[in-house]
């Protein structure tokens, strides 16, 4: 019998996320400068800010390298952000061992071929609804939410809701 994914998240710690086609959809706007902007959904942003306060490890390992996007993410509170990362499983095994991290505890959301072999490593891989086949086939768990359109938010809210880390009475310094 498989396991549903609702069952794992009440062993959830540990957050992994990529930036383009996770916390982005993905898209890049080119400016003149040659600059490469990405949008972020908000949501996200306060999911993330949330984990955190709750004392969730929250990660980022992106083959991105914009500045902006890791000032971003640092401003949020994660410590960990690491872009430019073309060999995922070098930043992966680098956290584990750093936090002393089970596999079976993280929740890694990928969208793309890149992310593939971490996922294949830890206790929840899940993805955004419009990842690439072959990321939706390792995924334990599809968001019904795009990348960059709230996905971020749907898994952490589930992970602390079912732990009873979600508050209903918000508080606004978040």
């Amino acid at each position: 019998m498989e396991i549903s994914y609702k069952q794992l998240l009440p062993k959830i710690n540990t957050f992994i996320f990529d930036v383009d086609g996770v916390l982005t959809n993905g898209m890049l706007t080119i400016m003149p400068d040659g600059e490469l902007v990405r949008h972020m959904n908000v949501k996200d942003g306060y999911a993330l800010k949330n984990a955190l306060n709750k004392g969730f490890r929250v990660c980022i390992i992106s083959g991105g390298t914009n500045e902006a996007v890791k000032k971003r993410l640092m401003a949020l509170g994660i410590e960990d952000v690491f872009l430019g990362a073309h060999d995922k499983i070098k930043q992966y095994k680098e956290l584990l061992e750093k936090y002393n991290l089970d596999p079976e505890n993280i929740l890694y959301m990928g969208d793309d071929v890149p992310d593939y072999p971490v996922m294949k490593l830890v206790g929840l891989p899940a993805c955004p609804n419009d990842a690439v086949r072959e990321i939706q086939q390792v995924s334990k768990y599809i968001s019904d939410k795009k990348g960059g359109d709230g996905c971020v938010r749907d898994v952490i809210e589930q992970v602390l809701r079912v732990q009873q880390k979600w508050e209903e009475n918000f508080d606004a310094s978040l």
